[in-house]
């Protein structure tokens, strides 16, 4: 008798256990053509399958409001009705390849902890239909999550919560984010979050956290009530500043080809590179001389845009073992910004969280960027930038 009730207690106790693993995660503290929506293959569980039509005809003629870049009227249609999703995707190298980093319009890339960096991808007039692996929340990628319009959609799992500065669940407390346009993987179900073990074989369990543009958009229409307006009707974009944006110019004779620069001293595998491809007048990325291949496509990554902002790095000093590190997202700064084959020289300036960050020329005149993705390096002061 005692034997089979010993059984039965351990598989119930399997049971449990499988079931929280698909559910929680512990707070964590080149030459390729540009991959378009028109020819994204995906392979995928059937856990994170996602209906996405990737086909669209017509003229490109309407200007995304994020990035500039030009697309269908049909698109245009698809994502009036949303609002900007900024996710935190990782960077360790067991989580690479990344799903999705090539469909999102704009990437920050900041050192997460210890040296490893990570991303906070906007995505708006794009869909990717497997996104991750999704991370935790640091309090510098709110304030650039902070840019895009009223209550814009935030998607994460957990979150530095120590006391202190580097608190950034208390900080979407203070934003009245949480449990409104705050998507954190703590308060949502599977399956709009959801382990996916087969993507990455052989990884930590806090390597396998997947998601979907689809499914967090659906998640934040059906359950929170935001679409492209909030509750109360108001939209978006109300408040929402764009950059300016312009055709491309490749120089014939580009300066800037061959880019590199480190975020931590002996931290190699997150320094990074970008070359240049005169033909397509874009930037492949790199790490460790090979191409940054997105696992949705088995392309690499480019970005027609490649800006450098040099920020104040701090220690949060609040007992994190190992220390959360803070970078200083307001007040104002030097960069330089990569485009069309040459380096410009520019300044930053940004108000609070919740302002554009403004980004000027030495002729005091705001950039334009060219139209496609713009990925924005936040590097520490005092590090050297190569090309």
């Amino acid at each position: 008798m005692d034997k089979k009730i010993v059984a039965i207690c351990a598989v119930l106790l399997f049971g449990v256990s499988f079931y929280a693993t698909q559910s929680l995660v512990s707070v964590s503290t080149g030459t390729q053509s540009l991959p378009t929506q028109e020819n994204i293959e995906v392979a995928q569980p059937s856990v994170g399958k996602d209906t996405i039509k990737t086909q669209f005809s017509g003229p490109k003629t309407e200007e995304c409001p994020i990035n500039g870049e030009k697309l269908t009227k049909e698109e245009r249609l698809v994502w009036e009705k949303r609002r900007p999703l900024v996710v935190m995707i990782e960077n360790h190298i067991d989580a690479r390849p990344q799903s999705g980093l090539s469909q999102a319009d704009v990437i920050y890339e900041v050192v997460a902890e210890g040296g490893i960096t990570r991303f906070a991808s906007v995505f708006y007039c794009k869909d990717a239909p497997l996104i991750g692996p999704v991370r935790s929340a640091r309090v510098y990628f709110i304030d650039y999550a902070g840019e895009y319009g009223q209550q814009p959609l935030y998607a994460h799992v957990g979150g530095a919560n120590t006391p202190g500065p580097a608190d950034a669940l208390g900080k979407l407390r203070t934003l009245n984010w949480a449990g409104n346009n705050d998507l954190n993987q703590f308060s949502i179900p599977f399956p709009y979050f959801f382990r996916d073990y087969e993507r990455l074989p052989n990884r930590a369990t806090e390597h396998t956290m997947y998601s979907s543009t689809k499914k967090l958009w659906d998640f934040a229409r059906e359950k929170r009530n935001l679409g492209n307006t909030d509750k109360k009707g108001s939209s978006w974009d109300k408040s929402f500043v764009k950059w300016k944006f312009k055709d491309d110019e490749s120089s014939s004779d580009p300066s800037a080809i061959d880019i590199s620069f480190g975020f931590w001293d002996n931290k190699s595998d997150y320094s990074v590179g970008w070359k240049y491809q005169l033909k397509e007048n874009n930037y492949v990325r790199y790490h460790s001389d090979a191409p940054h291949i997105d696992k949705n496509t088995n392309k690499p990554l480019i970005a027609k845009n490649v800006v450098v902002l040099f920020v104040r790095e701090s220690p949060a000093n609040d007992g994190y073992p190992g220390g959360h590190r803070l970078y200083k997202t307001t007040g104002s700064g030097k960069g330089v910004v990569f485009q069309d084959g040459a380096a410009v020289d520019i300044s930053w300036s940004k108000k609070d969280t919740l302002s554009r960050t403004v980004l000027t020329t030495k002729q005091s005149r705001e950039l334009k960027f060219n139209r496609g993705k713009i990925w924005i390096e936040i590097v520490p002061e005092g590090n050297e930038i190569s090309y």
